[in-house]
C-alpha cells in the first residue's frame, strides 16, 4: 500500500470545496500502520457526484471505510477505527481516523410565541441551525428573535413543503401553536418527512382534541406514534426558559435511545 503524498492535493481541493458548499463529508485518514496519511474523502449514502474520492491503498480496506465512515456521519460523530491491512474486523494493522464534517442539525420552531425566543436561544447553544416560522407577520420578526438563523413568515406546512426531503434524524421539528389550522398542516407535513423528532406543544386535552383532528385527515396510528406531546420531558419546567431545556432535553435523549420519562409517556397533571 503506497503512502498519501500523491493524494492530498487532489483530496483536500475536493475537502475545500465541500466545505465552501457546506455539503457533509467525512474524511478519512490512515494513522498508524502501512500507508499512513493515506486519505479518502467519503460522501453520505445516496451521493454520487462523486460518492468517494482517493484512496487508503487497498480496494477492500476502502470498502469498509467507506461503509463505517458513513456510519459515523449520520450520526454526527468522529473517531478512531482499527482494520487488518485489507479491511479485515477484529484486527489492528491499521488505524484510520474517521473525522466527520456533518452540516448542523436543523431545527423547524412553529409559531412566534413567549416559549419561542427561550427555546431558540437553547437550541442555538446546542448547536442547531434554528429558523422560526408563523403566518403572522406582526409577531414574526427578526427583532423578536434575534438569535435566529431565519424567521420566515409563511404557513408552517407551506415551509416543510419547501424544505422537508433534507430533513433527517438529527433534525427537530417543534410546534409551539395551539390553533388546528396552524398545527395541524403543521404535523401532517412533518409526518411526511424523516425528521427525528416531532413535538408539539399543549395540555393533555389540548393533544387529545388535536388527536381527533389528525385522525380525521387520515393520519395513521404510526405516524401518531412518532409525535411527542406534550413536548419535552417532565422535569417540572415551568418558566419558557425550563421548558425550553426540557425539550431539548428529550430531542436529545430520544436521539441517544436513553431511557427518560418523557411527559408524552406518563399520567396525570403536567405540572406537579
Amino acid at each position: 500500500m503506497g503512502g498519501g503524498d500523491t493524494q492530498a492535493t487532489p483530496v483536500f481541493d475536493r475537502v475545500g470545496d465541500l466545505l465552501d458548499a457546506e455539503e457533509p463529508f467525512a474524511l478519512v485518514t490512515i494513522i498508524e500502520g502501512p500507508g499512513t496519511g493515506s486519505k479518502l474523502v467519503v460522501r453520505p449514502t445516496g451521493v454520487a457526484d462523486p460518492a468517494f474520492e482517493g484512496t487508503l491503498g487497498d480496494p477492500g480496506l476502502d470498502r469498509v471505510a467507506i461503509r463505517d465512515a458513513r456510519g459515523e456521519l449520520a450520526a454526527g460523530r468522529s473517531g478512531v477505527r482499527h482494520y487488518g491491512e485489507h479491511g479485515e474486523a477484529r484486527e489492528e494493522t491499521v488505524v484510520v481516523f474517521v473525522e466527520s464534517f456533518a452540516v448542523p442539525p436543523r431545527m423547524l420552531v412553529f409559531g412566534a410565541v413567549d416559549f419561542t425566543g427561550a427555546l431558540v436561544r437553547v437550541a442555538k447553544v446546542l448547536g442547531y441551525r434554528v429558523t422560526v416560522c408563523d403566518a403572522r407577520e406582526v409577531f414574526a420578526t427578526s427583532r423578536r428573535f434575534p438569535t435566529a438563523d431565519e424567521v420566515v413568515v409563511d404557513w408552517p406546512h407551506r415551509l416543510l413543503e419547501r424544505v422537508g426531503e433534507n430533513l433527517g434524524e438529527r433534525d427537530a421539528v417543534c410546534v409551539l401553536t395551539h390553533d388546528d389550522k396552524f398545527d395541524v398542516p403543521a404535523v401532517i407535513s412533518a409526518l411526511d418527512t424523516q425528521v427525528g423528532y416531532i413535538g408539539v406543544m399543549g395540555s393533555r386535552r389540548t393533544h387529545a382534541n388535536r388527536l381527533v383532528r389528525l385522525r380525521e385527515a387520515g393520519v395513521d396510528e404510526a405516524g401518531l406514534a412518532r409525535l411527542r406531546s406534550p413536548l419535552g420531558l417532565d422535569i417540572g419546567a415551568r418558566t419558557p426558559e425550563e421548558t425550553a431545556v426540557s425539550i431539548v432535553a428529550e430531542i436529545i435523549a430520544l436521539r441517544t435511545g436513553r431511557s427518560t420519562r418523557a411527559l408524552s409517556d406518563s399520567d396525570g397533571p403536567i405540572h406537579g
